[in-house]
């Protein structure tokens, strides 16, 4: 195998991981008969449904109402790995189902910023470069696979370091919030900006690390 597609240690390291978690759920779905587009639409309607309910203020509501939406993407991110991997275990991989995953996966992540800039939780020009950002970080991995690049496991914020760097980042909003409107009547609401500037910073790392990757990889390759 060349280095061009010779898998990181990183995907190696989770693909162990996954497995060992993931397998009886997984053989569950393919007993019953869970297309993995059902599966991939399931997810998309729970980031939806979890970026609506982050747009109208769920985070900073009652305790208990609060743990709504980071509960919907946990399920999005989950019904996210389930899908694809019973698609490679039933023979369903094809380029039409990455296609659309690909697809319901950007809509999601953008449903999701949208709602934290309609609920007031990310200002619009960091909300705006949040999305480009994502945007980009995937473009780059769709672009050098076209070129026979392989990008599994590049960059420190792939989609699912991501997710749950955000899920972890809502649930503190939502103990940090509760907690000192609770002691003072006040509640410390500079948490989650921090955040924001500390996430969109690493978004830029990620995309300058993939397009290093790309470039360094691309200069292996034969001219023809």
């Amino acid at each position: 195998m060349s280095d061009i597609d010779e898998p990181t240690q990183k995907r190696k390291i989770q693909k162990k991981f996954l497995n060992k978690i993931i397998d009886k759920p997984v053989s569950y779905l393919i007993k019953y008969n869970i297309s993995p587009n059902f599966l991939s639409f399931g997810g998309f309607l729970s980031s939806l449904a979890g970026g609506i309910l982050i747009g109208l203020g769920f985070i900073h509501r009652n305790f208990f109402l609060a743990w709504i939406p980071p509960i919907l993407i946990i399920v999005s991110g989950v019904l996210d790995v389930f899908d694809g991997e019973v698609a490679r275990q039933t023979g369903q991989v094809s380029p039409e189902g990455s296609f659309l995953d690909s697809n319901i996966d950007r809509i999601s992540d953008s449903v999701i910023i949208f709602g934290l800039i309609y609920g007031n939780l990310v200002g619009f020009i960091e909300g705006f470069l949040m999305l480009f950002l994502v945007i980009m970080i995937s473009y780059t991995r769709s672009r050098a696979e076209v070129e026979e690049v392989n990008m599994k496991g590049v960059g420190f914020l792939e989609r699912a370091e991501r997710l749950i760097i955000l899920i972890v980042a809502i649930i503190i909003e939502i103990y940090v919030y509760a907690i000192t409107l609770w002691l003072t009547g006040n509640p410390f609401e500079y948490f989650f900006p921090i955040f924001i500037k500390c996430f969109i910073i690493t978004l830029i790392f990620t995309l300058g690390q993939r397009i290093i990757h790309i470039r360094k990889s691309l200069k292996k390759v034969p001219k023809k």
